[in-house]
């Protein structure tokens, strides 16, 4: 591999003498990199710039321009080079990506061209996961509805520029692309974006996860089963009302830098979560699966559209003053408490060691096996065998997360050292206590305060979550629910039916109306706010800002079943201290 790798370098090799306006530089591509170094009069070297050939975005002949508006000038001795340009986000992680440019002017033609062609085969060569065909689904509602205007002139340019072709679908309903994913042939395609918020990238989540495991032959709603891995990728172009999922892997929220990571083919593998009602798949999860605080604000958030964004920090205040906790008996399956912890004061950033740890441990011998599946199917098994652990009590909320769930109102999220590829997720607990105790945590979720540190708080790294409800408030629960326990019998029976064909799309949309019908049935009583004369005995799931229809669930970790476009949160701080020890070497930062 080592000697492979030495004679591209010495076949892609190039180095001559390049004018940047009126200054004289040594330009030198080895393969792996392409650094030029600017040359004073007395031939003594000054500032470098170094950029990884993986990072160069596109090589045109001539004076070219790209954003805001693209501009060609053909001359015969000029080239222009675009690559990754980094920049600090504005907080503690996360960088921006911005598109350098450097226009360079050659002594000759020839020279010119032969530029272009080395830069273009190192492409080529160091490069090969790049993707060269993309759906891309826009959804022109969501966020300030500028997701059509976001992917025309900022991200198309983009993906002309690097030479990506793309099939554009601007979405007209819910669920369109979910169903297009299902149904239509993909063949030819590297990967999916969505731009939008996360209620689109769910949409292509769920649809991936269905058909790829339909073409397996795997049934979902089996929640034993090993789900296959999904061969495409997975490109976010933040254009939502809520961008979580992009902000907990990438660090910024920014369509420019989103779109920098697809075309240069980042690849960044995640977990999901599978949530089962008895037999029957309920939905996946990836960033929050929230009872009690999250499921009540989000409910009461459904009677206040209208105020937009602003309508989260509404009903935040109105439950957080309602004063609610909810009995629950949750069932968890610890996870390997030597692999990692929730408290070890650790960050899932860029290239973590305890992810890329886990895809050796999750996908034993993969090259060898001939199936991830295969793999994967054994490690889960063994996964099984642990012994679950039981709580009962009053809670004030009851979360699960694969991620840190970091957003711009809270940096570090709901579980600050949470991974995004380890196969787990974190577990967090609130038992019930004063009202002064319980926005004291909701507080340190805004700040570098450790929010697990209270008496009342346990946060436990785990595989798998049963909830249900204690005996005397499932009784209760049965008469406010008037009857819905037929409606969950039929939603089962209906879901193990269409298991055996796979119609992954018709179960969704059957639990869709289940859920519609139960919402009706029981969305009063925890929407009633301050004026209810008797508290609700029991709450509502938060699945990444969607209500399920059913209080008792399953939940299962599934170690990097999807992968996207990113490569994770680079560290800020990391960069600064590069900066600070190369001195003169910028390395395109």
């Amino acid at each position: 591999m080592d000697l492979s790798r030495c004679r591209m370098d010495i076949e892609l090799r190039l180095e001559s003498s390049l004018w940047v306006g009126k200054k004289r530089y040594r330009a030198v591509l080895t393969g792996w990199y392409f650094n030029w170094t600017e040359v004073d009069k007395k031939n003594r070297d000054k500032k470098t710039i170094s950029v990884p050939v993986a990072e160069v975005i596109g090589v045109e002949e001539g004076q070219v321009e790209i954003l805001p508006h693209k501009s060609v000038e053909d001359t015969d001795k000029d080239f222009t080079v675009f690559y990754v340009k980094r920049s600090s986000g504005g907080g503690s992680y996360g960088l921006l990506w911005r598109l350098g440019r450097t226009q360079f002017s050659c002594p000759s033609r020839v020279l010119r061209d032969q530029w272009t062609t080395h830069l273009r085969a190192a492409l080529k060569t160091h490069s090969p996961l790049r993707p060269h065909r993309l759906l891309v689904f826009i959804n022109p509602f969501g966020g300030k509805k500028r997701g059509r205007k976001i992917y025309h002139s900022l991200v198309a340019p983009l993906f002309e520029l690097a030479g990506i072709s793309s099939h554009v679908i601007v979405t007209e309903r819910a669920n369109q692309a979910r169903d297009h994913i299902l149904k239509k042939d993909l063949t030819g395609f590297d990967g999916v974006v969505c731009v939008g918020g996360d209620g689109m990238f769910s949409e292509i989540l769920h649809g991936l996860i269905g058909r790829t495991q339909q073409e397996a032959g795997l049934s979902e709603n089996d929640p034993t089963v090993t789900l296959e891995p999904c061969p495409l990728h997975i490109g976010i172009i933040p254009a939502g009302s809520t961008d979580c999922v992009c902000f907990a892997t990438v660090g910024v929220i920014d369509p420019i830098t989103s779109a920098l990571h697809i075309i240069i083919g980042d690849s960044q593998p995640l977990d999901v979560c599978s949530v089962h009602h008895p037999s029957a798949l309920v939905r996946y999860s990836v960033s929050l699966l929230g009872y009690g605080f999250y499921g009540d604000v989000l409910a009461e958030s459904e009677k206040h559209r209208w105020m937009g964004p602003l309508r989260y920090d509404y009903s935040g205040a109105m439950v957080y003053l309602s004063n609610r906790s909810y009995a629950g008996v949750v069932q968890y399956l610890p996870a390997d408490p030597l692999l990692s912890s929730p408290r070890d004061n650790t960050r899932c950033l860029s290239g973590c060691s305890v992810c890329s740890r886990s895809t050796e441990r999750l996908f034993p011998h993969s090259a060898d096996s001939g199936s991830l599946y295969s793999s994967h199917f054994s490690q889960f098994s063994s996964d099984s065998e642990g012994e679950w652990v039981s709580v009962e009590g009053r809670f004030r909320c009851v979360s699960l997360t694969c991620m840190s769930s970091s957003c711009p109102k809270s940096p570090l999220g709901l579980s600050p050292s949470a991974h995004l590829a380890d196969g787990t997720g974190d577990l967090i607990l609130v038992w019930d206590t004063h009202p002064l105790g319980f926005l004291k945590f909701l507080y340190r979720h805004t700040s570098t305060q450790d929010q697990f540190d209270l008496p009342f708080v346990e946060v436990h790294r785990v595989k798998a979550v049963r909830f249900s409800l204690p005996t005397g408030e499932e009784e209760e629960g049965d008469e406010e629910k008037g009857g819905i326990d037929e409606e969950e019998k039929a939603y089962a029976q209906d879901a193990e039916t269409k298991s055996r064909n796979g119609s992954q799309q018709h179960l969704a949309e059957r639990g869709e109306e289940r859920g519609m019908t139960n919402d009706k049935k029981r969305m009063n009583p925890f929407l009633c706010g301050l004026c209810c004369s008797k508290a609700p005995s029991v709450s509502v799931w938060n699945c990444d800002g969607e209500i399920l229809p059913f209080t008792e669930i399953l939940c299962r970790v599934h170690g990097q079943l999807v992968r996207l476009y990113a490569r994770g949160i680079e560290d800020g701080a990391a960069l600064q201290s590069c900066r600070d020890r190369n001195g003169k070497c910028d390395r395109s930062h």
